[in-house]
C-alpha cells in the first residue's frame, strides 16, 4: 500500500515538474531580460501574461501530442497536460504578484531567491524519489537556470544599447 501511494505521488510529480521547470526559466529569462526597459513592470507583466498563455497552451499541446505519439494511455495524456498547464500557469502568476507589488529592483531579486528557491526544492524532491545525490541535482539544475537568465540579462542590455 505504501509503495502504491508513493508510486502514484512519484506519478503526479512527475506531470507537474516539466511545466514547473519550465515556467520558472521562462519567466526568469524575461524578468532579467526587460527589467531596464523605460516601463518594466508594464512590460513583464505583458510578457509573462503572454507566457503563462500563448507559450503555455503551445508546450501543453506540444506535451500533448507526443505523449499521444508514445502511445499512452489517453487519460494520462490529459493529466499530462493539465498538469502541465496548470503548474505553469500558477508559477507564473507568482511572478506577476512579485512585479505587482514590489518595486521593479526588489521584484527582480526577489523573483530570482523565488525561481531558483523553487527550482532547487523540485530537484531536491525529484533526486530523492530517484534516489540520487539530491545536492548533485540541485546544483546542475540551477547552474543551468543562472546561465540562462545570465544569458538574457546580456541580451536584454544588448537590445536596449543597439535598439533605442
Amino acid at each position: 500500500m505504501i509503495e502504491y501511494i508513493k508510486n502514484k505521488c512519484r506519478m503526479y510529480q512527475t506531470k507537474f515538474s516539466f511545466g514547473t521547470t519550465s515556467a520558472i526559466i521562462t519567466n526568469l529569462s524575461l524578468i532579467v531580460g526587460l527589467d531596464t526597459m523605460a516601463h518594466p513592470k508594464l512590460g513583464i507583466i505583458g510578457g509573462i501574461l503572454i507566457i503563462a498563455l500563448a507559450d503555455n497552451i503551445s508546450d501543453s499541446l506540444g506535451i500533448h501530442v507526443y505523449q499521444e505519439s508514445e502511445c499512452i494511455t489517453r487519460r494520462e495524456v490529459w493529466i499530462s497536460t493539465f498538469t502541465n498547464f496548470l503548474a505553469r500557469f500558477l508559477v507564473s502568476l507568482t511572478f506577476i504578484l512579485l512585479v505587482t507589488i514590489l518595486p521593479i529592483n526588489w521584484a527582480v531579486t526577489c523573483a530570482i531567491i523565488w525561481g531558483l528557491t523553487l527550482l532547487g526544492i523540485l530537484s531536491y524532491s525529484i533526486a530523492r524519489a530517484e534516489e540520487v545525490n539530491p545536492y548533485v541535482a540541485m546544483f546542475e539544475h540551477i547552474a543551468i537556470a543562472v546561465i540562462v537568465i545570465a544569458l538574457s540579462h546580456i541580451a536584454g542590455r544588448w537590445a536596449i544599447i543597439h535598439f533605442r
